[in-house]
């Protein structure tokens, strides 16, 4: 029995994140890693620098905006790209495989903008979409795992100052309700499986020195079908990657399953 790394981490634009993201891979080494915000289409990615640290790359690229990928140490099977559901929307915001017998679904839900407009409405209905694709895709008795940034604080501590973020669209509450109608299939919230105390946020806006003032949230999640969330052994949220030069606004946020 050994623990299996499965992290998330959306980087802001591979591009700019290069050095960041590949120094980090070196000396973590997960067994799994989801990204999102790409930012970049498959002819930009790094392939040869990340497969050199022997990592197998299934991603969904998107010129500028969006795009995921699964990094994986094992080759995948069962690769999805989107949501494969007849919409007409060219948005790169899910991929999916199954690694070493456990299905892994990265997913870049979308911000929402402000409340009451267009991006607004896209967020709600791509959750919709979210629950039927887990419906007709995957079983929440199998070992799975969806992972990425939700763009949505779960709870009120997820939140460090909630009279600044108030109902917008990372806290308010029907976007609330959708990621929890997302969990009522069959997940569970691995952090808050082991941290049940506040001030553990995985985002903090560059505007006004989020990150130095503390003023973060809580928006990248693993979750782990029930079977899965039994065997997770330890989680983390990797703070140090927030700092330094040229961060992402997100840290890793990861998880360890005793297999």
């Amino acid at each position: 029995m050994f623990d299996y790394k499965i992290v998330t981490w959306n980087v802001n634009s591979i591009r700019a994140r290069h050095d960041r993201v590949l120094n980090w891979l070196q000396a973590n080494e997960p067994d799994v890693v989801c990204l999102q915000e790409l930012k970049c289409t498959e002819s930009d990615f790094p392939f040869d620098e990340v497969s050199s640290l022997g990592y197998v790359v299934t991603m969904l690229g998107q010129k500028t905006y969006n795009g995921v990928a699964i990094l994986s140490f094992e080759e995948p099977d069962e690769v999805i790209l989107g949501m494969d559901d007849g919409v007409d929307d060219p948005q790169a915001r899910l991929v999916s495989a199954r690694i070493d017998g456990i299905r892994i679904v990265c997913v870049y839900v979308p911000n929402g903008g402000e409340m009451g407009s267009a991006k607004w409405s896209y967020k709600l209905a791509w959750y919709q979409r979210l629950r039927r694709w887990l419906e007709t895709h995957a079983s929440p008795d199998e070992d799975l795992v969806l992972c990425g940034d939700f763009n949505v604080a779960p709870l009120g501590i997820d939140v460090a100052r909630p009279q600044q973020w108030g109902d917008g669209v990372l806290c308010a509450s029907e976007a609330r309700e959708a990621l929890q109608n997302i969990v009522d299939w069959g997940l569970v919230d691995t952090f808050r499986m082991h941290e049940s105390a506040p001030k553990h946020y995985s985002w903090w806006d560059y505007r006004q020195s989020g990150f130095a003032n503390g003023n973060g949230l809580r928006i990248d999640m693993v979750y782990a079908s029930h079977s899965l969330a039994q065997k997770c052994s330890g989680v983390f949220i990797d703070t140090n990657e927030r700092a330094g030069e040229k961060p992402s606004d997100h840290a890793p946020v990861g998880a360890l399953f005793s297999i």
